[in-house]
């Protein structure tokens, strides 16, 4: 091993997309960070880290494999560790409680991953949410529903992400083609599903909560509007997330609610990503995760809040005392509107090259901070089914929604331009 450097370090587990924006807002702080990577290879899935931004990198090649990573962190005295993804939550949980800092616990981890378990927890808190059965037959899951006797119903994996395999369905017919695709189906964590989820249909408008924590304290980062189309198969296509006036109604009540979903799950320090629907009968959880929301964008966060979840996670961990004086308690200001806009595209084929002039004419619309190409060069671009599967993400801020909406059909129009293709077009 290398001498360890001087000054406080985090660890980061599983730094994978956007939680690479930690390193940055760390080192700001006076905080070097380490990696570890929960698997012995990058999950195929994911966009990987840049560990050029890393002190120090690790790989836990399994569960055998701990307790060595907790002797080779200890001489850099770690003053915090924290997911960066998902599937690094249980290993950040561990860590973070055998190296006896700020920690979530091991108690509660299958609860923050596994969606039945997190349903079920809920539930045993009072909270409303959805019924639900799992099981790893398709007939079992159809049986369920139809004893139920109440259609639609969702199907889905236990433990994924990104819309990955979740199914509306209508009919029994349905339910046991959706149970047996996901039983088919690999997860975005590069796991094989060996159960499937199902849960009654929760009727009502989709949002998403962001928070950050330190010691109980929670601060509301954003709350978001799901925009979705159903496409043929059931399966639901986001389209945009839309950022809620933090003074509305039912903005209020859906922060109250996931509060108290924090404090069932047991989320006492970093960051929070919860989906909930607001239905006839208040809200009800979908799921939730103790790591940044993925579609967080730190230019496009702090040009309508002044700052951004990363930002606040890092202050949380590296000077939790600061952040519970300045931000505990607190809700989010929205000085312009925001839009998150997942584009589609009905192509497929070899990603050859990026037509950087049609990107360019995106990015020079009025109301576009960024736009992030997804399928580059060299990848293959499919059909839109998911959020994995959309190939540009593009930030908007405006005064008005209006003028969103004028761009986000520019870019609806243009998105398949973007990309050169060999092989099949469409």
């Amino acid at each position: 091993m290398n001498a360890t450097p001087a000054g406080p370090s985090v660890v980061i587990v599983d730094g994978y997309s956007n939680s690479g924006a930690y390193t940055g807002e760390y080192a700001a702080l006076g905080v070097g960070a380490l990696h570890v990577q929960s698997t012995a290879e990058f999950l195929p899935k994911m966009v990987p880290p840049d560990l050029s931004a890393y002190r120090e990198t690790f790989v836990c090649e399994g569960p055998d494999a701990v307790e060595d990573l907790v002797e080779r962190l200890r001489p850099y005295a770690p003053i915090a560790v924290s997911a960066g993804q998902e599937p690094g939550v249980p290993l950040a949980d561990l860590l973070s409680e055998r190296l006896g800092v700020a920690t979530n616990g091991t108690a509660g981890s299958r609860a923050r991953r596994d969606k039945f378990t997190m349903i079920e927890t809920v539930r045993a808190a009072g909270l409303h949410c959805a019924e639900q059965f799992v099981g790893s037959d398709p007939a079992g899951i159809t049986a369920w529903a139809r004893e139920r006797g109440s259609y639609p119903v969702v199907v889905k994996p236990r433990s994924s992400s990104s819309s990955d395999n979740v199914f509306v369905c209508r009919t029994e017919a349905e339910v046991t083609r959706a149970a047996r695709s996901v039983l088919a189906g690999i997860t975005m964590y590069d796991e094989r599903n060996t159960d499937v989820l199902v849960q009654s249909h929760l009727d009502g408008t989709e949002y998403i909560v962001d928070t950050v924590s330190a010691h109980g304290r929670h601060a509301v980062c954003g709350v978001w509007r799901y925009d979705k189309n159903l496409l043929p198969s059931g399966r639901p296509l986001y389209d945009l997330d839309v950022l809620q006036d933090p003074d509305a109604p039912h903005v209020r009540e859906l922060i109250a609610y996931v509060l108290r979903v924090l404090d069932a799950l047991g989320i006492r320090h970093g960051p929070g990503h919860a989906e909930v629907i607001m239905t006839d009968s208040g809200p009800a959880l979908v799921e939730l995760g103790a790591r940044l929301n993925g579609n967080m964008n730190p230019g496009h966060h702090e040009a309508f809040s002044g700052t951004n979840p990363a930002r606040l996670a890092a202050l949380a961990y590296a000077r939790p005392a600061e952040f519970t004086a300045r931000h505990g308690g607190t809700v989010y200001a929205k000085s312009c509107e925001a839009v998150v806009h997942n584009a589609a595209t009905s192509r497929e084929g070899l990603v050859t090259g990026i037509d950087t002039a049609v990107l360019d004419k995106i990015a020079s619309l009025p109301t576009v901070r960024e736009v992030v190409v997804r399928r580059p060069a060299g990848t293959r671009l499919v059909p839109t089914v998911d959020l994995m599967t959309s190939p540009l993400r593009v930030f908007h801020t405006a005064r008005s929604q209006r003028d969103i909406l004028a761009d986000y059909r520019v870019v609806g129009q243009l998105t398949d331009d973007v990309f050169r293709l060999a092989g099949p077009a469409g």
